[in-house]
C-alpha cells in the first residue's frame, strides 16, 4: 500500500472488491509488512521470485494454448500479481515503486507509436510497423551493439531468433530459406563427424550449431519455434498416450511390448488424427 494511507484506509482498502489495482498493491506492501505481515512473503527478495515470475508467465501462455479465459483472467492476475510484488521489494529499497513502472511503460508505448500517438501516418504494413519499433528501440539503446539488451534468461529458441533478428536488421543474414537448409545440411554432417570422433565436447557443440540454425529456419519460414516445439510435443504426447490405452485394453503396458507393436499402435493413432 502507499506509504502515506493511514492503516484503517489501508484496511477499508484491502477490502473494497473495487478498489483495483490500488487494492492489490495494497495488499502486497500488507504481506511484506515486517510487523503484521507473511513471514514467507517478507523473506522473499528478487532472485527467489524471479521463478515464479517466469512460471507464471508460461501459465499464461498455456491458457491462452487451450483457449481457456476463465483460466487466462486468473493466470493474468497471477502475472500482474508478480509485477505489483517486484515493484514492492523495489520500493522497500528506494529505487522505484509501482507507479513508476506504470508511467515507464505507458511512456514508452506512446514514443514507441509515432503513428498512433505523434504525426507519423498509420498507413504502412505491419512488418513496416515492427522495423520502425526496432528503430525506435535502437535510437533507445543508443551506441549500445546491436545484440544488447537481448535477454539471457529467455527460452533458447526464443533468445536464438532474437540475436537473429538483431543481427538481420543490420544485413547480417542468409538471403533465403534455401540457404539455410543448405547451412542445415552442413552442420549435419558436422554433427555427424563430431559423434563419430566420440568427443563429447564437440557433439554438444555441433548440436548446439545445429539447433540455432533451425532457429534461423522457423525464422525464415515465420514459424515460431517455441509454439512448433510445443505442437510437436503435445501431438506426441496424444499418440503416446493412444498407445497405452490400446495396451491397457489388453491388460499391458508399453514395457511389456515390443517396439514394432508400438509402432503400429502410433500409426493407427497418427490415421485417426491423433
Amino acid at each position: 500500500m502507499p506509504d502515506d494511507l493511514h492503516p484503517g484506509d489501508a484496511d477499508a482498502l484491502i477490502r473494497d472488491p473495487r478498489g483495483g489495482v490500488a487494492r492489490l498493491v495494497a495488499i502486497m506492501a500488507r504481506l511484506r509488512d515486517r510487523e503484521t505481515g507473511c513471514p514467507w512473503d517478507i523473506e522473499q527478495d528478487f532472485d527467489s521470485i524471479a521463478p515464479y515470475t517466469i512460471e507464471e508467465g508460461y501459465e499464461v501462455a498455456d491458457a491462452i494454448a487451450r483457449k481457456d479465459m476463465a483460466g487466462l483472467r486468473d493466470e493474468l492476475g497471477d502475472l500482474l500479481f508478480q509485477v505489483v510484488y517486484h515493484a514492492r521489494m523495489a520500493e522497500e529499497e528506494g529505487a522505484f515503486a509501482f507507479g513508476d513502472v506504470v508511467r515507464a511503460i505507458a511512456d514508452k508505448m506512446v514514443r514507441r507509436h509515432p503513428h498512433v500517438f505523434g504525426a507519423e501516418s498509420r498507413d504502412k504494413s505491419a512488418d513496416q510497423q515492427t522495423l520502425d519499433w526496432e528503430r525506435v528501440k535502437a535510437a533507445e539503446r543508443g551506441a549500445a551493439g546491436a545484440l544488447d539488451g537481448v535477454a539471457v534468461g529467455l527460452p533458447a529458441l526464443t533468445r536464438a531468433v532474437k540475436l537473429q533478428n538483431r543481427a538481420a536488421r543490420v544485413g547480417f543474414d542468409w538471403p533465403d530459406a534455401g540457404a539455410v537448409l543448405a547451412k542445415i545440411a552442413e552442420e549435419t554432417a558436422e554433427l555427424v563427424e563430431a559423434r563419430d570422433s566420440g568427443d563429447a565436447a564437440r557433439v554438444r557443440e555441433e548440436y548446439g550449431d545445429l539447433l540455432f540454425v533451425m532457429a534461423n529456419l522457423a525464422r525464415h519460414l515465420r514459424v515460431d519455434p517455441e509454439a512448433a516445439l510445443r505442437d510437436a510435443s503435445a501431438k506426441f504426447t496424444r499418440r503416446f498416450e493412444a498407445i497405452e490405452a490400446a495396451l491397457a485394453a489388453e491388460g499391458r503396458r508399453p514395457a511389456d511390448s515390443t517396439l514394432a507393436e508400438m509402432d503400429a499402435l502410433w500409426d493407427a493413432a497418427k490415421e485417426r488424427g491423433l
